[in-house]
């Protein structure tokens, strides 16, 4: 099953980001405020 995540705000003048590497693997599951992926900007 699919769950939407939503990034917080990465700051005024950041536009984007790349999912630099991914903390979970598919199935693995996922608590409240649980790291699940890091992000470069």
């Amino acid at each position: 099953m699919a769950t939407p995540v939503t990034l917080p705000a990465l700051g005024e003048s950041v536009t984007e980001g790349t999912v630099t590497r991914w903390l979970k693997q598919v199935g693995d599951s996922v608590e409240v405020d649980e790291a699940l992926l890091e992000v470069s900007t």
